[in-house]
């Protein structure tokens, strides 16, 4: 398997990636702070190539605050374009592969059907726009590629809407959720766990691929389904999502086809219920 490099560390995913590799044994692993591993700044990342010697970079580092980044865009496409090339550069020039998360806000998602690799990818906001030109940077310049575009990112660690849906329902009676935004939530332990049955695979099929888990479902009952599950009692409105505007306007349906990678990597991929259930069991005993 080689050396496993993480940027990103510490955020949501990379704890994931953490605990995951404990559990699975994985030691030949690194995680730096973020200020050795800062993707704006390549002579850095060229020291730390240097002293690690990676096989294998799981590139977990984005500016992910999606309507903050219609106001922040040089901020955000820094980050998400920039930040990638540097580092698809580096990884080239140490022959290590990269494994590189992506979203499914690249595409426009007006038309109600699975989005496959294949489709054309039209994003409506600012985040889309720069994850996917980061997306257009690796692929011009390293061949040996893993583009993960995945969905509604949760899990016991960092900020995410099922610890916000269990904070806001604990203290209030009521609440009204977007009902007409349909996608697939992805409990990021499972994302991590995909990631290492990849390097495990060391396989040469590079690409871009979709990984949410398995499912359709909108905010409204995602919301539900936690509180549900988490037995809390609170009222929950749909409402649509003109009457709750933000900055940076979503897709209406971004279900992604996931045939690709689980065919490539002959994955079974947990359905997001059932995920959503180990998840709470999670932040129960925490």
């Amino acid at each position: 398997m080689g050396k496993i490099l993480v940027i990103g560390a510490g955020g949501q995913l990379g704890q994931c990636l953490k605990t995951v590799a404990s559990r699975r044994g994985i030691t030949e692993i690194v995680f730096p702070a973020e200020a050795e591993a800062n993707i704006l700044n390549p002579e850095l990342l060229a020291v730390l190539f240097e002293r690690e010697k990676p096989a294998y970079v799981i590139n977990c580092a984005a500016y992910t605050a999606v309507d903050k980044a219609e106001e922040e865009k040089d901020l955000a496409k820094a980050v998400n374009e920039t930040g990638a090339q540097y580092l698809a550069e580096v990884c080239k020039a140490h022959g290590a592969g990269l494994i590189h998360i992506s979203t499914d806000f690249v595409f426009e998602g007006d038309v109600v059907k699975l989005l496959s690799e294949n489709d054309v990818a039209k994003p409506i906001n600012v985040y889309g726009a720069t994850k996917l030109d980061g997306e257009k940077a690796i692929i011009s310049i390293l061949e040996q590629h893993f583009i993960i575009r995945t969905s509604w990112l949760y899990s016991e660690y960092a900020n995410n809407f099922v610890k916000t849906m269990l904070k806001l329902g604990a203290d209030r009676d009521e609440l009204n959720i977007i009902a007409d935004q349909v996608g697939t939530p992805t409990y990021a332990i499972d994302l991590a766990n995909v990631i290492f049955d990849i390097i495990a695979a060391e396989s040469k099929a590079y690409g871009v691929y979709h990984y949410s888990n398995e499912g359709v479902t909108s905010w409204f009952d995602f919301a539900k389904a936690i509180f549900e599950i988490s037995e809390t009692k609170v009222r929950v409105n749909p409402i649509p999502g003109s009457a709750y505007p933000t900055k940076a306007i979503r897709p209406p349906f971004s279900v992604m086809d996931k045939t690709k990678i689980k065919t490539t990597f002959n994955l079974s991929i947990p359905y997001w219920r059932d995920s959503l259930v180990k998840c709470l069991d999670q932040l129960k005993n925490h």
